[in-house]
């Protein structure tokens, strides 16, 4: 890591996990991107989060896994991955209940076939507990995911954009495709009242997957 990105905010740890993530993204992106980039979207993902985290320690993965997505989403925006690989992003405001399911299902039923994204016009902090357990219901783990932003390059890189309940505050670029699914919020609601709205995002995933030639998952 350069020292242009040197951090004196942060502790001993977590400067060195931030050293850790640079030089696995390093690696990842070799002949893709050059350090400076690296470094710079793996500092400012960093940033995105550090002013709401719950959770300081983990900080360093989460930039780490927001930068990944960033990079990836920049070789595509490129022309550096000609792979072809259907990239959907699903919006909502706190990226916390509806895209986070829409993506947990997105992801279990398309495998590796298509890449799911998610992000929120005001992302909260943590997952809805709630949308959690209604996914557990499903078998599909979503504790891993975290209430991110969306980002110019991402919206970008995106060949399908979903919207849900973001109004104007969801990015606008030409020529993409743009779905609005009007469903329910589940913030504050219980478990009972998370289960429809799971099930029809559920129906709206599967219709989308098939619509745009992927195999769903057996």
């Amino acid at each position: 890591m350069t020292e242009t990105y040197r951090r004196e905010d942060l502790s001993v740890d977590q400067q060195h996990a931030l050293f850790t993530a640079a030089r696995n993204l390093a690696e990842e992106f070799s002949g893709t991107f050059g350090t400076e980039t690296i470094d710079r979207y793996l500092h400012t993902s960093y940033d995105q989060f550090a002013g709401r985290a719950s959770v300081p320690h983990f900080l360093p993965l989460l930039a780490e896994r927001f930068a990944r997505q960033r990079l990836q989403a920049l070789a595509r925006v490129e022309g550096k991955d000609a792979t072809g690989t259907p990239i959907v992003l699903f919006m909502c405001v706190h990226n916390a209940g509806r895209s986070q399911m829409a993506l947990g299902f997105f992801t279990h039923l398309a495998e590796d076939r298509a890449i799911g994204w998610s992000g929120g016009s005001e992302p909260g902090d943590q997952i809805n507990p709630a949308a959690v357990e209604a996914m557990r219901e499903r078998g599909i783990d979503i504790t891993g995911e975290f209430p991110k932003p969306w980002t110019t390059e991402i919206a970008q890189a995106a060949d399908v954009i979903v919207t849900m309940g973001c109004g104007d505050a969801c990015p606008v670029f030409p020529g993409k495709r743009y779905l609005d699914w009007t469903l329910d919020d589940p913030a504050g609601q219980d478990l009972a009242a998370v289960r429809p709205i799971r099930d029809e995002i559920e129906q709206r995933v599967r219709g989308l997957l098939t619509d745009l030639d992927v195999p769903l998952r057996a």
